[in-house]
């Protein structure tokens, strides 16, 4: 460590540093305690993983071409997360299903 730098001074940033982190950590969990009967959050709770899948889906299709190595890949990988959700409704077996798949025929056909 630098001798400019006492060891007082690093402690007290790691202080602050440390309470900001718990501060921001705990800041969503007090606003949804006293927005819980809020019809936002309710609407979020019933849209948001929709939502979230769809962006997800988008991102990986942004790359994708019209070459084999490419769509296949990203096809399978959506057509085993969809029937094993259908069947299963299991989002972590669906989504660690399809990621494999993908990740296997992408390395194969790559």
């Amino acid at each position: 460590m630098p001798e400019q730098i006492s060891a007082g001074y690093v402690i007290a940033g790691l202080a602050v540093m440390g309470v900001i982190t718990v501060l921001l950590r705990l800041a969503p969990f007090v606003a949804l305690s006293r927005l819980q009967d809020s019809r936002l959050v309710q609407f979020l709770g019933i849209f948001m993983p929709a939502g979230v899948m769809v962006v997800l889906v988008m991102y990986t299709l942004r790359d994708t071409t019209t070459a084999m190595a490419t769509w296949v890949p990203a096809v399978a990988g959506m057509a085993v997360v969809i029937g094993l959700h259908l069947w299963r409704r299991s989002s972590v077996l669906s989504i660690f299903a399809g990621t494999a798949v993908y990740v296997v025929l992408a390395s194969l056909l790559a």
